[in-house]
């Protein structure tokens, strides 16, 4: 492997995710060192991004690529590395309290540093941290008050400085293997289509990403490992799955707690799978 090798940061220094993502890979924090190549890797790919979780674990100091097809999140992004004490002047004016979660909501803003604060706040403070809209694509999560602070100035800081090596797109998950290179490593955690332990594909999915988008997932690890490139997939744990994405690499099976619902949701015990070509 090329002495260029990525360098993890320490740790305890490290920025964390500033934003709340259903679906968000935390939980995978523990496991996540015993994936990586065993001789290190080059530069980073997540062209599913999120909140981050991974990547601000990891701090890649090499070049990262990351991808999500929602532009409002990923131009928030842009935003925080760009002019992050921008944005923290913007959040400070926000308040936390119901009638103006819904006045916010409501309106839409022109200034860039003040529309990443809106994502940031709406995020923050509505129900679940939940990303939804409705046909108009206008945002439509109720209210969920928190009691602490909804932003963290310090963290937001370590956030810019933790993204100054990130090259960004916002657009299909396809697109990202153009910058996939030998030895880089590449982070897929897509939306899951199918649910847990269960039987058939979420049909209310499907437009958020079908079975046809798993068998195209799948596709493209195969050129991933044509570039002999690293990969290392999640998703739910599920016979279709495994059938879509069993390619003779290594298989993990891995228990999560259920971490999104309401007051009355049932919180259990989740398999995921991990799928991976990584040799340690």
């Amino acid at each position: 492997m090329a002495e260029s090798k990525i360098l993890l940061q320490d740790k305890n220094i490290n920025s964390k995710p500033f934003l709340r993502w259903a679906g968000g890979k935390k939980w995978l924090i523990k496991e996540i060192d015993n994936l990586l190549p065993k001789n290190g890797f080059n530069n980073y790919h997540e062209p599913f991004l999120g909140g981050g979780a991974i990547f601000f674990y990891l701090k890649p100091s090499n070049t990262a690529f990351l991808n999500d097809l929602n532009n409002e999140l990923i131009d928030t992004y842009e935003c925080v590395k760009d002019d992050v004490e921008g944005v923290i002047e913007e959040l400070k004016q926000f308040k936390n309290n119901k009638d103006y979660y819904y006045d916010v909501r409501s309106k839409k803003y022109r200034k860039d540093t003040r529309k990443a604060a809106r994502f940031i706040y709406l995020n923050q403070t509505s129900f679940n941290g939940i990303y939804r809209v409705n046909l108009k694509g206008e945002y439509n999560v109720p209210f969920g008050y928190r009691k602490k602070d909804f932003f963290e100035p310090d963290n937001l800081r370590l956030v810019s400085n933790s993204l100054s090596s990130t090259v960004f797109n916002s657009g299909d998950f396809t697109n990202s293997i153009n910058n996939i290179n030998k030895g880089d490593l590449v982070f897929l955690d897509p939306p899951y289509t199918i649910t847990h332990n269960n039987n058939g594909f979420f049909k209310y999915n499907q437009k958020l990403f079908s079975e046809k988008d798993q068998y195209l997932l799948s596709e493209m690890i195969d050129e991933i490992k044509n570039k002999e490139a690293y990969y290392v997939l999640t998703n739910a744990a599920h016979i279709k799955v495994k059938e879509i994405f069993n390619k003779g690499d290594k298989i993990l099976e891995l228990k999560r707690a259920s971490l999104i619902g309401g007051i009355n949701a049932k919180r259990g015990k989740y398999s995921e799978y991990i799928f991976t070509n990584c040799i340690r």
